[in-house]
């Protein structure tokens, strides 16, 4: 290990047991610069979750299954083949039906569908949500960084209003300076006219 490693290793490890109050203002605000910075540049592994390029069949099949299953246009076709089922059933092939009443045969289809149904539109919930997290972790990171900004703005506004106010003061004084030289020039040309009389 190089020294310099060993170095940086040895005062995350202080960091670590002692925090940072006994640093200076100075040395917080280099680390406040390198935490931000690795912040910035930290990618998560599963950063693909959010891109479209990055899934595998199955999860883009779930949640093609999931949309269509959580639409008006499932229920509506759902609902058209039951009625149709029980309509070919009861009243079409009457004593030929081959799934007479009470339908068996369509309630082993309907448990199957929905066993199946069921896990593949939790699969794609389970990925919405991991989509849901990054999504967050990502907002939280950028608000972090406009906070960050933000507090450097105020920081630079600060530092130029007293930048401004101590101008001002400067010339103030500067100012006062010049008006009492001018108020004592007038009161000394009085006394040296007096004084040349006297010697005359």
């Amino acid at each position: 290990m190089k020294r310099d490693d060993r170095q940086i290793r040895h005062f995350a490890e202080h960091l670590l047991h002692s925090g940072v109050g006994a640093l200076s203002e100075h040395e917080r605000r280099s680390l406040a610069r390198i935490a931000r910075r690795i912040q910035a540049s930290n990618t998560d592994p599963n950063a693909n979750l959010l891109s479209e390029e990055g899934i595998t069949f199955g999860e883009r099949l779930s949640d093609r299954v999931a949309e269509f299953g959580g639409s008006w246009k499932f229920i509506i076709l759902f609902s058209f083949v039951l009625v149709a089922w029980a309509v070919l059933n009861t009243e079409v092939l009457r004593n030929e039906a081959f799934d007479p009443y009470p339908y068996v045969f369509l309630n082993l289809v309907l448990s199957m569908t929905a066993a199946l149904q069921a896990p593949i539109i939790m699969m794609s919930q389970n990925r919405q949500a991991a989509r849901d997290r990054l999504t967050m972790i990502r907002d939280f990171e950028v608000n972090l960084k406009s906070e960050a900004s933000i507090a450097d703005l105020h920081k630079r506004f600060d530092h130029l209003t007293w930048q401004v106010l101590s101008d001002l003061d400067q010339i103030k004084r500067s100012l006062r300076v010049a008006e009492g030289a001018e108020s004592a020039a007038p009161a000394a040309a009085p006394q040296a006219g007096a004084g040349a009389e006297r010697t005359s």
